[in-house]
């Protein structure tokens, strides 16, 4: 006797559309862009000789990673395999002419201030690594909250560096003077050498605590 019975068809998955806290802290603690993956050196090391620079470069980058997130999202069932890394550029590319017009209109001297750099986001591999891993993959929410983590670890990282910097090498913090006229400025902390310090300080810092915090879990668990 045939068997007519039709056969059984699985259920199409389900997007995965939870929005949890590990989402957004992996960019700012788990996975920080500058700490622990290491990208984007060229404005971390460019921009950091004064806070508001730090501060206007990182915002500046995580709008565009936002924006350009999203956008790639949205669009990632219609971008062909075969040229996604130029639709992804292109796009990236949009988004960065945009936010610079946008400093150049609301302040020129810190659109000097940040000279070419801000053109070269398109290039910082943290965007595009972001567009390919995570957004072409994952729902428009989802990538919206883990680009937004991932420009707030680069932020923080930027002002880790803006603040020592500015602070050692110039005596101020925003501009505002925090010593008397007998402090003796750090002039090497404002010039390039003193982003390389200043940047191994803290990757020194960091790997400290993670070697520490692998120990006290070892003695922990022998415990």
């Amino acid at each position: 006797m045939s068997d007519n019975s039709s056969p059984v068809i699985p259920p199409l998955l389900e997007e995965d559309n939870t929005i949890d806290a590990e989402t957004f802290m992996e960019g700012v603690w788990k996975n920080n862009p500058v700490f622990v993956m290491l990208l984007g050196m060229c404005p971390v090391l460019a921009v950091t000789n004064s806070t508001i620079n730090a501060l206007a470069m990182g915002v500046a980058t995580t709008l565009v990673l936002v924006a350009s997130g999203a956008l790639v999202s949205f669009l990632r069932n219609h971008i062909q395999k075969q040229v996604r890394i130029a639709t992804y550029i292109v796009i990236i590319a949009t988004f960065v002419t945009i936010v610079d017009y946008a400093i150049q209109a609301i302040s020129l001297d810190l659109y000097n201030a940040l000279g070419a750099f801000i053109q070269l986001i398109v290039a910082n591999c943290m965007i595009l690594g972001r567009a390919e891993a995570y957004a072409s993959k994952n729902s428009v929410s989802k990538s919206v909250v883990n680009a937004l983590g991932m420009g707030a670890g680069f932020t923080i990282a930027l002002l880790c560096l803006g603040v020592v910097r500015e602070v050692l090498g110039s005596g101020t913090f925003l501009g505002i003077p925090l010593f008397g006229d007998q402090f003796q400025s750090w002039v090497v902390m404002i010039l390039p050498p003193g982003g390389f310090f200043v940047l191994a300080f803290w990757l020194l810092f960091f790997a400290w605590r993670e070697e520490r915090k692998e120990a006290q879990q070892l003695i922990a668990e022998k415990g």
